[in-house]
This record gives structure tokens, sequence and C-alpha cells, in this order.
């Protein structure tokens, strides 16, 4: 491709309101414009960089037995009914009607679509199957920010494996762990496959791959001494034990007048540190309250929360509702002496004496309060979210923890969809079984972003030579004659060459060139001219290196198809 017909509109300037560093250098590189927020148009260079990912991900998929379909982006919301995923999946899923005023939804995955589908298997002979395709996924994402990474419509390479039993599912399940890794690693990226919550797409287990970044919005937990590492949607760690608190014969009730949180009662006179406070939180699972009860200095999990109660629908409880069901408004609540309401307590909390709590009366605490003696728990679920320093729950080492992108998730599904579109085959007793499912998905464009977000410098962009959109950029530093009769006799010798070769044959002036061709991030630069050419070289740049070398020029083909093969 020659620049000077190729449509690549660079920027000087970072785009107003970006934060994340690859969405400022996708729209300063020309790789994609934004039309509305969270909707993105792939520029040439941008659509060639995410092709190459397509290609990668469809190697490896391949590898592993995947065949290739293409389902619909419109579907009828019968079907999602049929799943239950209609109303668990909330405001998230766009949904319309036609001109019949037939409900339909616009999908962000196809679990119930396949599942239709595979309802045309018979028999465990036909098994293991593995489909995918790679279809745009619509969500109206209620905050999207950060170019690729979190947005409204992408393309997604969703794959889906069907087999007689946990065992084969499992299998599938290694086998696509093993190709992600494979995956990511040919994009340039170190992933970290940790554990995950399987959300409203439901199943037993889950693992993301997640790439450390600043711009990441999950949080990892990681121990640096071990293979320990989950989402802390999940995580776990070990804490040291605290010393209960001065018993008493029964909670004894104490005035504190204006104390409305955990440090402000750390700090009152006759308080309790935080390690000795209950915090006591009101949240209403499909309309029916339940209190949740955690340590004082302890932040609530939600999503371990969610997951526990497996509720269509969970939300804080407003403030009316609070005071109606226990007397006192937040930040005088607790559970002594409640019944016949839902109490879930924090494992961390179990034997736990000496401890202050509200007293369901504004303005008043309990201290001396037994947990066992004094709170009705019906269940002790983990919902505590691990904080970098805590111990790793498998070995004696210490947990970290930061910011990443997830770029691929995969699932084991277990039977639910099977069960609920009545996908069976016959065992080979000839015993109707449901199908045993998996899901596997990677955003591409989210992919495109965490590459660019973990290869650039202060110059622009350092694309890996597989997902570039050229692996060489030829930059004419004068456009004389003899200049551009060598520049497009290397142009020609490396595309036959099988080199991806971009032409920078504008008529700009030399630093505005090199900028561009920084910016844009091309592996390996050449720099042809007058000067060079008088004495038979040519520079040979790598962009990530900045290494510079003179190479003769009737070698140069071969040398720089030797650099692009090496990092392919």
């Amino acid at each position: 491709m020659r620049w000077s017909q190729a449509f690549i509109p660079t920027l000087r300037d970072d785009p107003a309101g970006a934060e994340a560093i690859s969405h400022k250098l996708l729209v300063r590189g020309g790789f994609m414009r934004q039309l509305m927020s969270g909707s993105y148009s792939l520029l040439p260079a941008g659509f060639r960089a995410r092709s190459k990912i397509r290609r990668i991900i469809e190697e490896e998929i391949n590898a592993i037995g995947g065949q290739e379909l293409l389902m619909p982006v419109l579907h009828p919301a019968e079907v999602w009914r049929r799943s239950g995923r209609y109303d668990v999946v909330g405001d998230e899923l766009f949904r319309l009607q036609d001109r019949r005023g037939v409900d339909h939804v616009l999908g962000f995955t196809n679990e119930e679509i396949i599942t239709l589908i595979a309802t045309e298997l018979k028999s465990y002979k036909q098994l293991p199957q593995l489909w995918y395709h790679f279809q745009t996924k619509l969500r109206d994402e209620p905050r999207p920010k950060s170019g690729l990474l979190r947005v409204r419509e992408f393309v997604m390479k969703d794959s889906y494996s069907f087999d007689i039993d946990a065992e084969g599912q499992a299998k599938q399940f290694d086998n696509h762990h093993v190709a992600y890794t494979r995956i990511f690693t040919r994009m340039g990226l170190d992933t970290v496959a940790v554990e995950a919550s399987s959300g409203a797409m439901g199943g037993s287990d889950s693992v993301e791959f997640m790439v450390k970044s600043t711009a990441g919005e999950d949080l990892v937990a990681r121990c640096p001494n071990c293979d320990y590492a989950a989402n802390v949607e999940r995580a776990q760690s070990r804490i040291p034990e605290v010393e209960n608190g001065s018993g008493l014969a029964a909670p004894e009730k104490c005035a504190t007048p204006g104390v409305r949180t955990i440090e402000a009662l750390a700090q009152f006179e006759g308080g309790a540190t935080a390690d000795h406070q209950i915090k006591t939180l009101v949240y209403v699972a499909d309309e029916e309250p339940v209190l949740v009860l955690l340590r004082g200095d302890h932040p609530l999990q939600e999503q371990k929360l969610t997951d526990y109660l497996a509720a269509q629908t969970l939300r804080p409880a407003q403030e009316d509702e609070i005071v109606e069901l226990l007397g006192a408004h937040p930040g005088s609540l607790g559970a002594v002496g409640v019944d016949g309401v839902r109490i879930i307590a924090d494992p961390e909390l179990k034997g736990r004496s000496g401890m202050t709590t509200g007293a369901n009366e504004d303005d008043f605490h309990l201290h001396g309060v037994d947990v066992a003696r004094d709170i009705a728990v019906t269940e002790w679920v983990d919902m505590r979210e691990v904080l970098a320093g805590e111990g790793c729950p498998n070995c004696d080492g210490t947990l970290e923890v930061f910011k990443a992108i997830e770029v691929g998730h995969i699932f084991k599904l277990g039977t639910r969809y099977s069960e609920a579109f009545g996908a069976n085959v016959l065992d080979e007793n000839g015993k109707t079984r449901p199908l045993v499912m998996g899901s596997y998905g990677i955003g591409l464009g989210r992919a495109v972003a965490a590459v660019a977000e973990t290869h650039n410098d202060e110059r622009g962009l350092v694309w890996p030579v597989a997902v570039a959109p050229w692996e060489v950029i030829i930059t004419l530093v004068k456009t004389d004659e003899a200049t551009l009769e060598a520049g497009e006799k290397l142009y020609g010798d490396l595309t036959s060459a099988g080199v991806e070769t971009l032409l920078d044959d504008r008529k700009e002036r030399p630093g505005v060139k090199f900028n561009d061709a920084e910016l844009i991030g091309i592996p390996f630069r050449l720099t042809v001219g007058p000067r060079g050419l008088g004495d038979g070289m040519v520079e040979v740049v790598v962009r990530a290196s900045g290494e510079a070398s003179d190479i003769a020029l009737d070698g140069v083909v071969s040398h720089v198809k030797g650099l692009v093969e090496a990092a392919r």
C-alpha cells in the first residue's frame, strides 16, 4: 500500500476526553473514529490489525476442532425468556419490538441460539462438537469509556462446545485454556489466567484471561509465590485472627449521637475499632429483604453476594425500605434480635464476641455483642473483598492486587441451557441425556485495545509483528527520481517476498514522515534517501528498540524478511 493512496488520517493531538493510552493512540494514529458514545468505526489500518487478530484466533480454534458458522444478531425475546436470562441480564440487554409488536433482543452472546441449533444432535456418536463464529454483539453499556475497552457494539469470537458428560466438557475447557494462551501469546499479550465469577452466564466454573494494565476495570488478586490468581469477585485470602473484645452477659445499648459510619464509631469515645464492629447492609433480592453482615473493616464484594443468591434482581435497599424493616436509618443498623429476615454473614464473624453494632435505633449502638448468642444468622457466605497485602489462600505468600483488562473468558456451562431447550442426545446405553456445554469468548476490538495499551512508548504505538497492520514501512526522505525508483523497487520486492509493506511516498517533510511512522507503530522502518543510496545503503530501524543499521541495498530485502519472519 502506498501512503499517498491510503486513508490513514493521523492527528497531532489527543482526542478530547480520552483517558486510556490505547484510546488516544488509536484515534491519533488513524485507526478508528467515534460515531457516538461506545460506538467506533474501524478505519483501514485498524481493520487490518483486527483482521490479524481474527486470523490468529481462527487458526488456534480450528486447531482444537472448531467449526465456523454464523448466527444472527437479532433474537426473538422468547428464547431468552426460556433460558431465564431475559430478566436476569437487566438493562444491558437491548430490547425492541418489530412492527407486529413481537418482542426481540439484540444479542450480546449466543448461548440460547447455539443450543437451539444443537437440538439437532441426536446421538453421543456425534460428539464432541465445537462450533464458533465472529459476530457483532450489542450491549446497552451504561458507562462506555476508554475507547474500545468499554463499548456498546463490538465483534466477539464466541465458541461453544457440546459433550456427553462433564469429563468431555472438561477436556474441551482445557483445550480452550491452552488455545487461548497461544492466541494471546501470538498477539504479544502477557496474560494471567484467573478464577472468575460466571455471572449471568451461569455454570460451575470460569476462567478469565487478564492483561495487567492501569486502564483495566477489573481487579486481580495474585500470589507471586505460587500460581494462585483470581478476580476479586472470586478471590479469597488468609488474614490474621482478631482477639475478641470483652464479653458482656447481654448487649449493652450506648448513645452514639451523630455517629453514622464505621470510621466515626472507631473515633467516638467509648466506640470500637473497625475490626470489632459489625457492618450491617440491607439488600433486596427478588423483592425480599436480606441483611448482609461483615466485619467493620471489610468491604463487601457485591458479585460474591450476587453469585450466592442467584437472584434475578439484587439491589441495595432504599432508605425508606430500611426504616420500615429495621426502624432506623443507615448508620445505626444491626441484626441483634432481628427475626423473620434472611441474615447472611461473612465467615470472619464466626465465633466473634465483644462486638459493636447498630441498635436499630438512630444514634444508638450495642456493645458486647456475641454473634452466636445474639444474631440469628441463617447463612455463612464469603462476601469479603480481598485486599493487597493479605495472605495467599494456597501458600504462605502475600497477595498483590492490580488492575487488569479482561481479554478472554471461558465458562463451564453444564446443562443449564441444554435442559432449558431440550438439547438431548442418546448415550451408548440408549438413555436420553442433556448435552454438557461450554462457552468461550474473545472480544476482537478489546484485544486490539489491549495490545495498544501494552505496546507503546512516548512516540506512539509499537505493534508486535503478528498484529501490525503492516510489517514494514519504507520512508522516502526525498521524492527525487532516484529515491522514488529505489523505494518502488524495494516495495515491489518486499511485497513479492510476502512482507506486508507500506510505502510512504507522500510529499511531506522527512520529520512528518518519521513522526507518523513512529505514531502508527509499524515494526520495521526502511529509510531511503539520496545520501544512503549514494553509498549503496538503506537504514533499517527496529521500532521497538530504536536500533538502526545500515544494510547494503542489494541485501536489504533478505535481511528485512528475516527480521519479520523471526518476529512473526
